[in-house]
């Protein structure tokens, strides 16, 4: 199954958060808790089916492939405009997370939902596309500016810090004549390239959860040129 067709899978049980979910469907804090989640990994993307395959929504699809090892879906978070899973990267909790809010919008679904499990900024790994590298590389960053990523802004308000791990998928430059709004809404391609940065992204972020960001970043980034 490649990286569309396991968003597309997701998205659909995703537009079903719309009605009441079955018992025991629903995240709460009180169990987040309980299991000790200790980081947060958050994919940033649009929600709904028009904007599925697009660009600006690779850091949603990492997610679905950080899940799909062990057939993890997302459900709702109870009092949090967001979605989650939790899974185990080796003795580590982690929550992998899409906010259900538009793009910029995003931190409304992952700030709160921090502070509330005691997630420090710097254990919350966010997953994005990024127009400043190469199509297909995968790269990590820890803080900085966001360079014009509305997502990362809204991040950045609600977690009150720059100070947050990035696992950056580049998405490349459009040409001069394609507004940046029209090119990162735009359909990704269905290369093979494509599927293996999608999944190395997913592997960066369990990187910097096992084993911090200086090694995540040797291993990935000789895998990613």
């Amino acid at each position: 199954m490649n990286a569309i067709t396991r968003f597309f899978s997701q998205l659909f049980g995703a537009l079903g958060a719309h009605r009441p979910a079955p018992q025991g469907q629903v995240l709460s804090i009180t169990e987040l808790k309980e299991q000790q989640v200790s980081w947060l990994v958050v994919g940033l993307g649009n929600p709904g089916e028009q904007y599925a395959a697009t660009r600006h929504n690779v850091g949603y699809m990492a997610i679905d492939d950080l899940l799909a090892a062990n057939g993890d879906t997302l459900q709702p978070v109870a009092g949090a405009k967001s979605q989650g899973a939790v899974v185990c990267v080796e003795d580590q909790k982690v929550l992998a997370l899409r906010s259900t809010t538009f793009m910029n919008l995003s931190g409304e679904g992952v700030g709160p939902l921090a502070k509330s499990l005691g997630v420090a900024p710097e254990r919350v790994i966010v997953i994005h596309d990024e127009l400043d590298l190469p199509a297909h590389k995968v790269r990590i960053k820890q803080g900085g500016n966001e360079n014009g990523h509305n997502g990362l802004k809204s991040i950045t308000e609600h977690l009150g810090t720059r100070e947050y791990p990035r696992v950056r998928i580049g998405i490349s430059r459009p040409p001069k004549e394609t507004p940046i709004p029209d090119y990162v809404l735009g359909p990704v391609d269905s290369s093979a390239g494509f599927d293996q940065a999608i999944a190395l992204a997913a592997a960066a972020a369990r990187a910097i959860v096992s084993q911090g960001i200086s090694r995540a970043q040797n291993d990935i980034h000789s895998r990613s040129k």
